[in-house]
């Protein structure tokens, strides 16, 4: 008789868990927020800053009493800066933890994966570094709050062009989203306004030898070189292009932006030049106050990857706030509808196409370190 009434009780209660819908947080519990990020393999660095960046945004949230009366509690994925693999953690995230909204992810096409399965499910997606147009264009969903790489690759074109440097060559990794799509805006503009782009030659992430590709850009001659790619090959593109004599100066996009970057390439790197969402070196308080948080919780210095994990999480929590409630379209409308926040990497407007308006940084290599040049507004 107790078992039996046992059953009658709790068949119901299972019944109710097994019904609850994806993104509603168990009542009185804390609100799962999930992540994935490479926090192993090829882009490791990315992965792991911008981690770094989200968790302390989490925990200052959490510190100053939480959302909506409830702790948020991250649930962190490891794609492993593998293809395929970050639909296989979004999913799981999704249908084991219930989460409420996704953070992540750095690389453009690990959240192309992704960006549709959220969509799918009505579970807010936003990245913190994906630049890739595409990403946003999956549905009204997905968010961003970094710029995109129309605008990247016109401020690097730009900066080429005001540089005098009008005959430019073009070095694209085939394999990521984010490069090739660099790598097209980047030409469209230079095209169009007087430059010219005199060798195109392409790469495949995880390749160790260019030497054939910068060979042939070297009988080009141009006056700079664009390296779309990640940090992963941009040293070892460095290194090998002055090996061959090659003086132009290398230009890259915010993929670039890695402590090992200068850990590879060393003095080659030297005098080159990237577009990046903020720098380290400007005065502004709110930046100097997040370099000096993050140091001390980590005993290491923060890049833009971390300062756009911070920001998405920021941005993430604000809008429940605003929305008065964790679920689907109440949370979805509120990201939409963010303006004029003001975060780490600047202040940031969700616009119609759910990217953010914000503006650029060029940063030279210079004595190792990243220092900045300028400020390009959108």
């Amino acid at each position: 008789m107790r078992v039996t009434r046992f059953l009658c009780l709790a068949l119901p209660l299972l019944a109710m868990s097994a019904c609850k819908k994806a993104g509603e947080p168990v009542a009185g519990g804390d609100i799962p927020i999930g992540e994935f990020a490479s926090m192993s393999g090829a882009t490791a660095s990315f992965g792991q800053a911008s981690h770094k960046g989200t968790q302390m945004a989490i925990d200052e949230i959490n510190a100053s009493g939480g959302v909506l009366g409830q702790k948020l509690r991250l649930i962190t994925e490891d794609d492993q800066s593998r293809a395929g693999e970050a639909a296989t953690v979004v999913r799981k995230l999704i249908a084991r933890e219930h989460i409420v909204a996704l953070l992540g992810e750095v690389a453009s096409s690990r959240s192309l994966e992704a960006a549709p399965i959220c969509q799918q499910a009505g579970i807010p997606m936003i990245s913190p570094a994906s630049t890739n147009p595409k990403v946003t264009e999956v549905g009204d969903n997905i968010f961003r709050v970094c710029f995109i790489d129309p605008f990247q690759g016109t401020v690097l074109s730009k900066f080429a062009l005001s540089k005098g440097w009008k005959r430019v060559a073009i070095l694209t990794d085939v394999k990521q989203d984010y490069s090739v799509g660099l790598s097209q805006f980047f030409k469209n503009h230079l095209g169009a306004n007087g430059g010219e782009i005199v060798s195109e030659q392409s790469y495949s992430s995880g390749d160790k030898d260019f030497k054939a590709q910068l060979t042939a850009i070297k009988g080009a001659q141009p006056d700079a070189i664009l390296a779309s790619g990640y940090y992963t090959e941009a040293g070892l593109i460095a290194l090998q292009a002055r090996e061959l004599q090659i003086s132009a100066p290398l230009l890259g996009g915010d993929g670039w932006d890695s402590p090992s970057l200068v850990e590879v390439g060393g003095k080659a790197v030297e005098g080159s030049f990237f577009s990046n969402h903020f720098s380290a070196s400007d005065p502004s308080p709110a930046i100097q106050a997040f370099l000096k948080k993050y140091r001390e919780k980590y005993n290491s210095e923060a890049d833009a990857m971390s300062a756009l994990g911070y920001d998405s999480a920021m941005i993430l929590a604000d809008a429940m706030k605003r929305a008065g409630t964790t679920k689907g379209d109440a949370l979805r409308n509120a990201i939409a509808n963010t303006h004029g926040f003001s975060g780490v990497t600047g202040q940031i407007t969700i616009n119609a196409q759910r990217n953010a308006d914000k503006s650029a940084v060029m940063l030279e290599v210079k004595e190792g370190k990243f220092s900045y040049v300028e400020t390009v507004a959108p």
